[in-house]
């Protein structure tokens, strides 16, 4: 017998994916250049010249005769052999690697890491699925908070740890969480807040004031039910910020907090799956909550991240892809796109508009849209109605060749 969930799992792929598959049929029904596909959040901007330029370095080098001799020729922490650079590394990644994390983090955000409680991981996903598994008892009574808009795959991962999703609804005024409504929702049961700032899908960045105000509540929660809270802040688009803003970098905000990070939009490598999970040194019992992600790792077959993008890392910390592309991307289009009369939330940081559908289903127009080659993500499978996402990361002249078919949709509603 197979596992009847998983199969249907395997069967219904999320609707940023199904609408990108279907992408692919359009094109070549109709060409490349008469789809416009908004669907996913792929990076457009090429990867900066020192990932490629290191990565070649490392490859040359560790295959030459003598890579001790060599490795001078980069600023690298250790000479690597080709075995070395290809094979396993310690399970949570290579120390050195992690180290250099924690250095660069405390002194960009004058935060107090440490690298040994740093778990490289493929990418966010993993990381976020690993920290699920780890922080819940794996008892369905288990509660993670989420805040809605949030990404879908947040549910996967919450089911895959037994656990139950209670959604917090949104101030639709801001795209913040409502923290009333947070309030109301956390109880004893509650293991676990997931935040995501800026936000997939609407590219709001959470103030430093309403990082303070999550955090207030949930110490007083955690005083009242006698437990850690554990607060995930899920971060692949933290250096993908536009406007003048403090980013508030969490674990000087709130003790039982956990950092889960990819290298994936920071310098367009999604494709690559790097990435990894920080736990606060000053959570309660820090030691074990990476002992118990250690576990959790293992326990989902996850051996060690790719090596050799493990010793890119240190190469490329604090670095980006050129993001003075995307911040014009969402200024071109926004400002298109109000000019029709469309109401568009004005992105903070990330690469994605989120904008109101022009009726009350947005599944209804998100497949409207598809009749104007027009690629939208419905906002109910980000868990809220009557909005769509638009994933901006692609080339201005896309834009710019859109903008007549999203007049058209426009017209067909007005």
């Amino acid at each position: 017998m197979i596992n009847i969930d998983m199969e249907k799992l395997g069967k219904k792929s999320s609707a940023i994916r199904e609408l990108f598959e279907q992408g692919k049929l359009l094109k070549e029904k109709y060409g490349v250049d008469k789809v416009f596909d908004f669907s996913i959040g792929n990076p457009s901007i090429p990867c900066p010249k020192k990932v490629n330029d290191t990565l070649i370095d490392l490859l040359s080098i560790a295959n030459s005769k003598d890579c001790n001799e060599n490795y001078n020729k980069i600023d690298s922490y250790k000479p690597l052999n080709s075995n070395q650079l290809h094979g396993y590394s310690s399970a949570g990644g290579d120390i050195d690697v992690r180290n250099s994390i924690s250095e660069y983090l405390n002194t960009t955000y004058s935060a107090d890491t440490l690298g040994e409680l740093i778990y490289l991981t493929t990418g966010a996903a993993s990381a976020l699925s690993i920290s699920l598994k780890a922080l819940t008892t794996g008892k369905s009574k288990d509660e993670v908070i989420v805040f809605a808009p949030y990404f879908p795959e947040y549910l996967v991962f919450i089911k895959n740890a037994n656990a139950t999703t209670i959604k917090v609804l949104p101030d639709y005024n801001t795209f913040y969480p409502d923290l009333n409504d947070f309030e109301n929702k956390i109880n004893e049961n509650t293991s676990v807040v997931i935040i995501n700032s800026p936000n997939n899908p609407t590219g709001v960045l959470y103030t430093e004031n309403v990082i303070k105000d999550i955090c207030k509540i949930l110490k007083d929660k955690e005083k009242e039910y006698k437990h850690p809270i554990y607060l995930i802040s899920d971060e692949p688009y933290r250096e993908l910020i536009y406007v003048d803003k403090k980013y508030p970098f969490i674990t000087n905000y709130y003790d039982n907090s956990i950092i889960t990070y990819s290298f994936s939009k920071s310098i367009s490598i999604p494709g690559e799956r790097i990435g990894y999970i920080l736990v606060n040194q000053n959570a309660e019992n820090a030691n074990d909550i990476y002992m118990a992600i250690c576990g959790a790792g293992r326990s989902q077959g996850y051996v060690c991240a790719p090596t050799l993008f493990q010793q890119l890392i240190p190469h490329i910390l604090g670095i980006t892809s050129d993001i003075s592309i995307y911040k014009k991307n969402a200024k071109l289009f926004s400002d298109e796109l109000t000019k029709i009369g469309y109401e568009v939330i004005e992105p903070d940081g990330a690469f994605y508009l989120f904008v109101k559908a022009l009726c009350t289903d947005d599944k209804e127009f998100s497949k409207k849209a598809l009749e104007y080659n027009l690629l939208l993500v419905p906002s109910e499978s980000f868990g809220i109605k009557g909005y769509v996402r638009i994933a901006y990361c692609v080339s201005e002249t896309q834009i710019i060749n859109s903008l007549p078919q999203f007049k058209n949709l426009y017209n067909f509603y007005k």
